[in-house]
């Protein structure tokens, strides 16, 4: 079984997302689920029926109380892996031909308003290195609307100073052209100057003190801290930064499908999830046009 775990990561990371982090994602899937049928003294996947795999997600489920976006995700990665083993390995078990994915509803995507994001970003000390680079880091984030495995794989021949934009390797190798706002340009080369040159192991734009790319989860602390820091009594996220780079666009009347390739999204579908975010742009939007929203009350 482990086999076979480990070539469909491979084939899953080769064929499409070239991502880590869904690398592990799905190797952390499919290793419970492993764990569960050898508990039930199933030693091969050819061999999972219907009743296994609800068996397996209803215990799931009660241990873990888990939700509904969390059971659809892993049932979705157990269609992906059975496709595979259908295809590549000649194995004729479809266990989860007839199980529907439990309905979830649809997440307004978390976001920053532009003051907590000039708080966030104006909040460090520009003498300390350390943070010089993290705010140059988080800086990026949020004016190309990274995802953070790109900014983690970013390196310096992607950058463009002088034109200011970026060249970015998305989900899937797919490529897409970011630019920065003016001025930027010389945050990075103080940045590139000050602190890369002094420690830099390789070409990646961001390293840590070792002089290596830090990892999702290093970019992920560091924020958090920071947040903490400055007292935002707050969970922040990496996350957070690309969403509200795609909300202030979209507020400030950016066309939505200049958004949608600025996000790399394939999917128009995808960036309008971001047009529900802001309510006070829809209030002010019904005042002004709504024939009654002008009428005197008596």
């Amino acid at each position: 079984m482990n086999e076979w775990i480990d070539r469909f990561l491979k084939y899953v990371y080769n064929a499409h997302s070239r991502s880590e982090d869904t690398q592990a994602a799905y190797r952390k899937d499919l290793e419970q689920f492993r764990d569960y049928l050898t508990s039930q003294s199933i030693t091969s996947f050819a061999d999972v029926d219907r009743i296994t795999i609800l068996n397996f997600i209803a215990q799931f489920q009660q241990n873990h109380d888990a939700k509904p976006a969390t059971i659809a995700r892993k049932l979705s990665t157990y269609r992906s892996f059975y496709r595979y083993l259908n295809e590549y390995m000649g194995i004729d078990a479809q266990p989860l031909e007839s199980i529907r994915s439990p309905k979830n509803r649809q997440k307004i995507p978390e976001f920053l308003f532009v003051n907590e994001i000039e708080n966030f970003l104006e909040t460090y000390d520009s003498h300390d290195l350390n943070q010089l680079r993290d705010k140059t880091m988080f800086t990026m984030l949020y004016a190309c609307g990274l995802r953070v495995s790109e900014l983690t794989h970013l390196v310096w021949p992607d950058i463009d100073l002088e034109g200011r934009i970026v060249h970015i390797t998305g989900k899937g190798d797919k490529q897409r052209i970011v630019p920065f706002f003016q001025g930027f340009d010389k945050d990075l080369l103080n940045y590139k100057l000050r602190y890369w040159q002094t420690i830099a192991k390789d070409d990646h734009v961001f390293v840590n003190a070792r002089g290596k790319a830090f990892t999702s989860r290093g970019i992920q602390y560091l924020m958090q801290k920071h947040a903490d820091d400055i007292g935002m009594h707050m969970k922040v996220h990496p996350h957070m930064f690309r969403h509200s780079f795609a909300t202030h666009l979209l507020d400030n009347g950016a066309d939505i499908r200049i958004v949608q390739e600025l996000l790399g999204h394939a999917s128009l579908s995808t960036t309008q999830i971001y047009t529900h975010v802001s309510i006070s742009k829809m209030k002010s939007a019904y005042q002004q046009a709504h024939p009654m929203a002008h009428v005197k009350k008596i």
